[in-house]
């Protein structure tokens, strides 16, 4: 078995950044990719902004376990149909983990329901993660806590939905606190938000981060295969009810006329 994962980047830091290009020369997603392939259960690909349908087609998604998602610069570019396919196959059983500054992409905040936003200071100040749920599958294999020497701060008041579960609880050199690992259901699809990641700092090359990320994705992983016709909202006709039943009174609809929607 093989998770099929994609990394996906926004890709533009990398290529307008010295420092970003330095610490990441083949691009953020690259090294995420990366770290994922070093498990042998996961099978990590790479698609990016500028890819054609941001190299989301529906093909390639309808064979996507999990899908990660890292975005800053240029949220708005991101297409509202790819958008909107995303958020179908996470309705069906894909999973997705939400990385940094990806709270404030479309497809986190369409998921969400909510405004995503935050209080945040680049200052390259030390974060600590706090591991506040120590058996949970995301957490396994890490101490109680890890610390990133330089990082942006993230604070609260996040404005997400109540999470299910909170994995992680980071505390900031200036002393803010923030959720910074939380999990939900939307649908069949489990969904992951991760907050460090900042791009100026060598996150992704960190042995703990790589690793809430391996696990984060085995985690995420629907092994029941898709959800098919979860959008689906058929008109049932009177013949086909479980139980027998006289039509009677006024109705909007002709039998099998799609509802409104």
């Amino acid at each position: 078995m093989s998770i099929r994962t994609i990394v996906w980047g926004e890709n533009i830091h990398e290529n307008t950044n010295d420092v970003v290009r330095e610490i990441y020369p083949d691009g953020m997603h690259t090294t995420i990719a990366s770290a994922l392939n070093s498990d042998p259960v996961i099978k990590a690909t790479t698609a990016t902004l500028q890819e054609p349908e941001h190299g989301l087609t529906e093909a390639r998604l309808a064979e996507t376990d999990v899908l990660t998602w890292w975005g800053h610069k240029d949220h708005g570019a991101v297409s509202d149909e790819v958008v909107e396919r995303v958020a179908k196959r996470v309705w069906e059983g894909m999973g997705l983990l939400v990385l940094h500054s990806g709270h404030f992409s479309k497809i986190f905040k369409r998921l969400m329901g909510t405004p995503c936003a935050l209080k945040w200071r680049e200052a390259g100040e030390r974060e600590r993660l706090w591991v506040i749920n120590l058996r949970h599958p995301i957490a396994a294999g890490l101490d109680e806590n890890f610390v990133l020497e330089n990082e942006e701060m993230y604070g609260e008041q996040f404005s997400v939905p109540e999470p299910l579960e909170t994995v992680f609880i980071s505390w900031f050199q200036g002393g803010e606190v923030f959720r910074s690992g939380m999990t939900w259901r939307r649908g069949a699809g489990n969904i992951f938000y991760f907050r460090p990641g900042h791009e100026t700092y060598p996150t992704y090359h960190d042995a703990n981060v790589r690793k809430v990320l391996i696990n984060a994705v085995k985690w995420a992983y629907n092994a029941q295969g898709a959800l098919k016709g979860i959008t689906d909202a058929p008109n049932v006709p009177v013949e086909k009810a479980p139980e027998p039943i006289v039509e009677r009174g006024p109705k909007l609809h002709q039998a099998g006329e799609a509802g409104y929607r």
